[in-house]
C-alpha cells in the first residue's frame, strides 16, 4: 500500500498541490482526472520521488522508489541507444538479467528491439518505455498518459496488461484524457481540481463523474461555436 498524508508541492508563489491525502491499496487500479496543469503529472514525480515536497508519503516497501515503475509522458532516451539496450539498462538497474530469448518471447508489442530508438515513432517509444518496465517486475505502477500516440490494437493491449497487473495485486495509478479506458480498468477514480483531490468516485458513479466533466468543459461552447446569426432580410427594391 501506499499512503499519502498532507501532500504539498509549490513552485515559488506557485502552489500545485495542497494537503493531498489518499491511500493506494495493493490490487487496485485508480485513475486520476484533471484539467491540463491540475497538477497530475506533479503528483506521480513526488510519488517517484523526484520532486520535493512537504508532507509524506509511505509505503509497506523498504524503499518505495525500487519497487515503482514510472511511464512517463515522454520518456528520456540516450543518443544511439538500441531498444534492446534500453531495456537491459533499466532492468539491469533493478539487478535483474533478461536473456535474448525472454526479450523475444515477451516482446508484446513487436517492437524492433535491433533498432535505435531513435528511428521510433511517438508511439513506439511510449511501448518500449511501458514494456521495460513491465519487465523491471514492480509492484506499483505510475503510467501517465500511457495511451497519448498508441495506435488502437495497442490501446487494447494496454487496457488488458492493467487489468492483469490488477490481479497479479499490483497497484496501478493512471492519468488519462480519455475517460473511457479509466472506466474499463479502474477501481476509483480521483478528480484533482484546485490543487487538490476534489472528489473520489468508485465505479458506480463513474457516468455521472464523466457527464460532470464534460459540462465543465464543453458547456454551452460547441453551440456557441456553430451558432449562426440570421441578418435580417434585405429590402425590396422599388418596382421589385
Amino acid at each position: 500500500m501506499i499512503f499519502i498524508k498532507d501532500l504539498c508541492k509549490s513552485y515559488g508563489k506557485n502552489d500545485v498541490l495542497k494537503n493531498i491525502n489518499i491511500t493506494f491499496e495493493k490490487g487496485k487500479v485508480y485513475g486520476i482526472v484533471g484539467e491540463n496543469g491540475a497538477g497530475k503529472t506533479t503528483l506521480f514525480r513526488c510519488l517517484a520521488n523526484l520532486e520535493n515536497y512537504s508532507g509524506s508519503i509511505e509505503s509497506d516497501f523498504k524503499s518505495l522508489k525500487d519497487n515503482l515503475g514510472y511511464l512517463m509522458t515522454e520518456s528520456y532516451f540516450f543518443t544511439n541507444i538500441t531498444g534492446n539496450e534500453y531495456v537491459r539498462l533499466l532492468c539491469n538497474a533493478r539487478k535483474i538479467d533478461i536473456s535474448n530469448n525472454i526479450l523475444k518471447d515477451k516482446n508484446i508489442f513487436d517492437l524492433p528491439l535491433n533498432d535505435y530508438v531513435s528511428t521510433y515513432s511517438t508511439g513506439m517509444k511510449k511501448k518500449l518505455a511501458l514494456y521495460a518496465i513491465l519487465l523491471q517486475d514492480n509492484q506499483c505502477f505510475l503510467l501517465d498518459e500511457p495511451y497519448n500516440g498508441i495506435d488502437i490494437h495497442s490501446n487494447i493491449i494496454i487496457v488488458e496488461i492493467i487489468n492483469k497487473l490488477k490481479d497479479l495485486g499490483k497497484t496501478v495509478i493512471t492519468a488519462s484524457h480519455i475517460f473511457s479506458t479509466l472506466k474499463d480498468t479502474c477501481d476509483e477514480i480521483l478528480h484533482l481540481k484546485n490543487n487538490t483531490i476534489e472528489k473520489k468516485v468508485c465505479k458506480d458513479d463513474f457516468d455521472t463523474l464523466e457527464e460532470e466533466l464534460k459540462e465543465v468543459a464543453i458547456g454551452n461552447k460547441i453551440n456557441m461555436l456553430f451558432n449562426v446569426v440570421e441578418l435580417p432580410p434585405a429590402p425590396l427594391k422599388e418596382g421589385g
